[in-house]
């Protein structure tokens, strides 16, 4: 396969950036990174009711932004989502918070709940990220009724970052509510604390892409560590869940860039599930590279994984 050429057209906007650090400190350029990856160009996500509230959590109230597709007022599927971000960026109007939140909630019919977990920046580490998301999972629980969802239909999910923090919440309440929802669907995600070895395949595939999309053990170690706020070597199972005993999840899908080196840590996190004797379901996005749920779903085939997704959240028992 080859990378999808929208791709390749665009990566001129990314000439001159090396490292995520050199454009955090660049507004210019960090505008720059965000035409690549957002495609502010595209066609308008779904138009959907959303509102904006906040839950209550250990660290102070949680800002989320709820979606509600038309029509039925119970009884719906939900889904529980965490944008990407390195843990220290990313918001819920980047498109693949909002534009992912609507199209789920227009494909699906479900309840989708965004989540404005605090970011690893100003002093801020784990567990506080992961509190908050815990947090608005077990609110999302609680409140079912009142919501208007199948609390037998809660999918927790999230992209990058957020599938980190999607499946260490889902971890956190099997271990302290003895609770568990019917669907884990990280996109894309990150496991390890440090980046296990990329397949030959991905490495070829990704070697003339812009230096900046790249994932590198050395990079995704010091992601790590600010996250953490100490060494890689001091996470637990929540932080990264490659390093949890993962028997007795919930049914898990995976939804991942085929060019993407965090298939490095998606591949064995994979295998580990399975020989867990979790129900699983991978799919390999083709021509697509990570972050690509920022991207319109009229480029195929980001279209079909937000379709996949849906189908997902909508019947998760169909996974199992």
């Amino acid at each position: 396969m080859s990378l999808h050429p929208s791709y390749v057209e665009r990566f001129p906007l990314l000439d001159g950036i090396d490292s995520f650090e050199q454009l955090m400190g660049d507004p210019a350029l960090e505008d720059r990174f965000h035409a690549f990856m957002q495609w502010r160009d595209a066609t308008p996500p779904p138009a959907v009711d959303a509102e904006d509230g906040a839950v209550p959590g250990p660290h102070g109230p949680v800002p989320a932004r709820i979606y509600t597709p038309a029509g039925g007022t119970v009884d719906r599927p939900c889904l529980v989502w965490m944008h990407g971000g390195a843990f220290m960026g990313g918001d819920l109007d980047m498109p693949e918070a909002d534009r992912t939140a609507r199209e789920v909630c227009d494909r699906a019919g479900a309840v989708v709940v965004s989540v404005d977990y605090r970011l690893a920046v100003d002093g801020v580490h784990y567990p506080v990220p992961l509190d908050d998301v815990v947090a608005v999972v077990r609110w999302v629980r609680d409140e079912a009724a009142g919501l208007g969802v199948d609390a037998a239909r809660i999918t927790v999910g999230g992209a990058s970052a957020g599938g980190n923090l999607a499946t260490g919440a889902v971890l956190r309440v099997r271990d302290e509510d003895s609770w568990l929802p019917a669907l884990l669907a990280p996109a894309y995600g990150v496991f390890h604390p440090v980046l296990p070895p990329v397949p030959a395949e991905v490495d070829a595939l990704l070697a003339s892409v812009p230096p900046m999309l790249r994932f590198t053990a050395e990079g995704t170690a010091g992601i790590t560590a600010n996250y953490l706020g100490a060494s890689p070597d001091s996470a637990d199972g929540y932080a990264m869940p490659a390093l949890a005993d993962l028997a007795g999840l919930c049914p898990v899908l995976m939804v991942d860039a085929e060019g993407d080196d965090l298939r490095g840590s998606e591949e064995p996190f994979a295998r580990q599930l399975t020989d867990a004797g979790v129900p699983l379901r991978r799919h390999v996005v083709p021509g697509v590279m990570h972050g690509f749920l920022n991207l319109p779903a009229d480029i195929e085939p980001v279209g079909g994984a937000f379709q996949l997704i849906a189908d997902a959240v909508a019947a998760p028992v169909l996974i199992a």
